[in-house]
């Protein structure tokens, strides 16, 4: 009994390993910049024929907005502060600026690191992979490619998908930045001021 009971113990931390991995993925990865990507672009794009100039351009203007918001995102960061009230800001080299009401909270945690980049970086790839192989975007700027790589159309996505998250799963960010949903500090008090683990 004891054997089968410690079975049951293994695959509900491995099922809750799995789900909290599909968390942070989901959490890490550009939704709502996709989400607003893909109601747009067929609006911009005119369900990709592009007609005229003025299509093209705010197509245009619109990747690279998505694309900033992709990687802005990943170094945004949030915390509760000591009025108790949450505050989002961009992380730096020495915390969140701007860090208003952080008495008690130890905003050093918070500070830029490496891992930053990394997520920045492949989150911007995954949005560039379903943004510039999106049917509209092809059929707007490069409507050849469709006939021609086909192939490389159907598999790319996947495969950075796949290769992102990961990357994403493997090394998870506990970052809480602005536009996710709030979720439980780390931070603790120890002795009168708060750490965050």
């Amino acid at each position: 009994m004891g054997a089968k009971s410690s079975k049951n113990n293994n695959d509900t931390s491995m099922s809750g390993k799995a789900f909290n991995g599909l968390g942070r993925l989901i959490k890490l990865l550009p939704t709502g910049t996709v989400f607003a990507f893909q109601f747009l672009n067929p609006i911009l794009t005119d369900n990709g024929r592009c007609e005229t100039r003025l299509n093209k351009d705010l197509t245009v203007a619109l990747l690279v907005t998505c694309a900033f918001s992709c990687v802005f995102s990943t170094f945004t960061d949030s915390y509760t502060g000591s009025d108790g009230r949450r505050h989002c800001g961009i992380v730096t080299t020495k915390g969140i600026w701007p860090a208003p009401a952080s008495d008690g909270v130890y905003m050093n945690a918070y500070r830029l690191r490496s891992g930053d980049f990394v997520h920045a970086l492949f989150a911007l790839l995954v949005f560039a992979v379903l943004a510039l192989l999106d049917n509209n975007t092809v059929h707007c700027f490069y409507p050849k490619f469709e006939t021609e790589q086909k192939l490389l159309l159907q598999v790319l996505p996947p495969v950075i998908g796949a290769i992102s998250g990961g990357v994403f799963v493997m090394f998870p960010n506990d970052r809480h930045g602005i536009g996710y949903p709030a979720s439980p500090d780390n931070n603790v008090t120890v002795g009168g001021s708060s750490q965050k683990i």
